[in-house]
């Protein structure tokens, strides 16, 4: 008697051409959703830095119309709540923010520090620790305000007259005042090393807060001399920044008060 095993031959099926298009779909739509979320974030941080910065510009000048001083500028005794670095106004009354040679912010020794302890003791903004040291160095987000956007800080100061610093774009002399720097350093002692914006972070903040020039306006761009590899060109008619370049070679110096 023979016997006859009979065994099932199994259909070895690799994926469809349609099931591969599916896959290649959704990857796809998963890629795009990440790049859009990330382009919507950026924005956002763009929208915010610019939020902040007209906010303390605002808070500069209720300071100045309620106290009739700049920030940083008046004795403590004039305070409630004012620490330690609240209370380092070196020359006050001269209507200037670290002295008239415009002073660094290394440290909070000076009245640059002072500024915005003096504010958030006026109440007039949040986030500035009132337990700083003075001589201690700054800390964005404790002792001097985090900027939305990327590693920067806010820091302030006055520039006595028109003033070509080391750091700025080549051409562009600031006139005096009071300004704001967005970057790692201080008024007068920022550097390219300290540049925290790409030229197109800093071209768009330009263009909501002024003329989009890197030298001309209130805004003007810092970050080297003038040419191809750097934060801006200003040999090209006007300024431009160097938009096409993705290292960070820009900081900001952004005029308050007028």
């Amino acid at each position: 008697m023979t016997n006859f095993v009979r065994t099932a031959a199994r259909d070895e099926k690799g994926f469809t051409l349609v099931e591969l298009a599916v896959v290649m779909i959704i990857v796809g739509l998963l890629i795009g959703g990440i790049l859009k979320g990330q382009e919507m974030i950026a924005n956002a941080q763009l929208t915010s830095t610019v939020a902040q910065a007209k906010a303390f510009d605002a808070a500069v000048s209720t300071f100045r119309d309620q106290y009739q001083s700049l920030p940083g500028d008046i004795v403590a005794g004039r305070l409630a709540n004012c620490g330690a670095v609240c209370a380092q106004a070196l020359t006050p009354g001269d209507n200037a923010i670290g002295g008239q040679a415009g002073a660094a912010q290394a440290d909070l020794a000076n009245e640059n520090g002072a500024a915005w302890a003096q504010m958030a003791a006026a109440d007039l903004i949040t986030g500035v620790d009132q337990s700083a040291v003075p001589g201690s160095a700054p800390t964005p987000g404790v002792s001097i305000p985090a900027a939305s956007i990327t590693s920067s800080s806010w820091q302030i100061g006055t520039l006595p007259v028109a003033t070509a610093l080391t750091s700025q774009i080549a051409g562009t002399n600031p006139r005096a005042g009071h300004y704001m720097v967005l970057d790692n350093s201080g008024v007068a002692a920022s550097s390219a090393a300290t540049a925290s914006l790409t030229p197109a972070q800093a071209a768009r903040i330009d263009s909501k807060m002024d003329d989009g020039s890197p030298n001309t306006g209130s805004v003007i761009g810092m970050g080297g001399a003038a040419g191809a590899a750097t934060c801006a060109d200003t040999n090209a008619a006007g300024g431009v920044y160097n938009e096409a370049l993705t290292d960070t070679l820009c900081g900001l110096y952004v005029r308050v008060q007028g």
